[in-house]
């Protein structure tokens, strides 16, 4: 094995990332020279985005279309911001027959509150509950736009599904009412609520006292919503749909008390849901958040996140590969914070998150940039970690997720692991309350390749340098067979760069493709 460590602070070369002014470089897959704001994220003003000529300006559609749920659509008039005007279709509260939302040029589609896909199945896929277990089916084209303010969120319930399918000259975007109207900037945030799939799969921290965690009796509930929005049970392959070319934009609303949102929450979600690019951009919470359940991602981005990027809890397993997040130049908490249940104790299913090909970029001093605890299983390999602003790389809280041998009979992965992970942070570890810097710094050595004196060579924030390319890949497909063997480590180097172009939107903080949108606009196709 390799391995490297930091004694002293890094100078003025150790961060590539660390220089002020604009920088030409090339955007991935387009060839054409951009100008950014590098090194410190882009936190200087952003050119603004060209206001359309008369002739490019959206007008609006004729009218709602028809579909197949009874209640239809509510023509609300139209919507005018600085990329024209759209015809407003707002949505049922709750979809009671499968439904299809067509792209169609010049409309736009509202939720007014809470909307709900079908009504919750219960906890087994039956009607053993006396539950009605009808599926119901929510289909949203590429290309469709679905905006929403306050306190609206969708949430698909139990048993029900949901097909939001863009591509990658056509994602679909859920975003809210101010980015519409044109008057966000690019620290707005917490504008709506998100986006809930809520499924089958088992859980942990059970509302029902006495349930067993994982059995078909252990549910929970989705934070902060007035009306109980139930997850979990015992079918780790139920699946709530597919999501694949979705940006979610501006969300994390407080629902109630100090309860928000993230830009998408799963709950329970089995491994037969589909997640593949999907953008969080500057939720007011976390990015994403995973309750239980089996999860399976790729290519996923995180920006601008104001609590955590990737927060995972109550025994979920959850596969991710190619994954990036970058939070906002002095906004945002951890990158990764992991629990296996809320309350810090030994019950199972435990969690086990497995990432690969992961690019960090932290750029808000704080505590630290990667905290692993209670009772978590979780494995990093083939991944970048990064901070501008003198945070610390990683903590560990407890000494069970440093020394904990497996035990597959009661669902334990064994001890936290490290393989082809390089850190260039100002102190690699940190001290938390149950476990030394130098304890961790034992266990991140144990790994292959793995590296905590490391200098990055990365531009625009996420594409790989000639130091990210040099280091040895470890072979994750032993993990499970979700993952490949990528070629390079990182979230994005020379053989995979076109993964982030055409669906994204650029900011400040992070420009992915020259030919694409600002996030503070909608996209208008020709």
């Amino acid at each position: 094995m390799t391995n490297f460590h930091r004694s002293l602070i890094l100078g003025a070369s150790a961060i590539a990332l660390a220089g002020c002014g604009a920088d030409e470089i090339v955007s991935p897959g387009t060839g054409g020279n951009i100008t950014i704001n590098n090194g410190n994220g882009g936190g200087g003003t952003p050119t603004p985005t060209p206001t359309p000529t008369s002739g490019t300006l959206v007008t609006p559609a004729a009218g709602c279309p028809t579909i197949a749920d009874a209640q239809g659509l509510t023509d609300d008039g139209t919507i005018s911001g600085p990329t024209g005007e759209y015809r407003v279709c707002t949505m049922p509260a709750r979809f009671n027959a499968s439904s299809t939302l067509p792209y169609i040029e010049g409309l736009l589609y509202r939720m007014n509150g809470r909307v709900d896909v079908g009504t919750d199945g219960g906890p087994a896929p039956d009607n053993s509950d006396g539950l009605d277990d009808t599926d119901v089916e929510l289909t949203i084209e590429p290309g469709v736009i679905v905006y929403a303010s306050g306190s609206s969120f969708l949430n698909v319930n139990r048993g029900n599904t949901i097909s939001a399918v863009g591509s990658a000259s056509h994602p679909i975007i859920f975003t809210s009412r101010d980015n519409v109207l044109g008057i966000n900037n690019d620290s707005s945030s917490g504008q709506w609520g998100g986006v809930v799939l809520s499924g089958r799969a088992p859980v942990t921290d059970c509302i029902a006292s006495g349930a067993t965690p994982g059995s078909v009796n252990c549910e929970r509930q989705v934070e902060g919503a007035a009306q109980p929005a139930i997850f979990g049970g015992a079918t780790p392959d139920d699946s709530s749909g597919e999501m694949s070319y979705v940006q979610i934009r501006y969300s994390g609303f407080v629902l109630s008390g100090d309860s928000e949102l993230q830009s998408l929450t799963t709950g329970g979600t089995g491994s037969g849901t589909v997640l593949n690019n999907i953008m969080s951009y500057n939720s007011s919470d976390d990015g994403v958040e995973f309750f239980g359940g089996r999860v399976n991602v790729q290519n996923m981005i995180v920006v601008g996140a104001e609590d955590d990027s990737v927060d995972t809890d109550t025994g979920v397993k959850a596969n991710i590969q190619y994954l990036i997040a970058i939070q906002r130049p002095g906004a945002g908490d951890t990158i990764i914070e992991a629990d296996s249940d809320n309350a810090f104790n030994d019950s199972t299913p435990r969690q086990n998150t497995r990432i690969s090909n992961a690019t960090f970029v932290h750029q808000k001093a704080d505590d630290q940039v990667v905290r692993i605890r209670g009772f978590a299983d979780y494995s990093i390999a083939n991944s970048v970690i990064v901070s501008t602003d003198g945070t610390p790389c990683l903590r560990i809280d407890g000494p069970e997720e440093l020394n904990r041998a497996a035990n597959a009979s009661i669902d334990e992965a064994g001890p936290v692991a490290f393989d082809s992970l390089v850190l260039d942070c100002a102190t690699a570890f940190r001290d938390s309350s149950g476990v030394t810097a130098t304890e961790i710094e034992t266990r991140f050595n144990a790994g292959t390749n793995t590296n905590s004196a490391f200098t990055n060579t990365l531009s625009m924030l996420f594409l790989n340098g000639s130091n990210e390319d040099a280091v040895p890949v470890f072979d994750v497909s032993a993990w499970d067979a979700f993952f490949e063997t990528p070629a390079r480590i990182g979230a994005v180097f020379t053989e995979n760069a076109d993964w982030v172009n055409g669906w994204t939107c650029n900011s400040a903080t992070v420009t992915f493709d020259s030919s694409v949108s600002d996030c503070t606009s909608l996209p208008v196709y020709n």
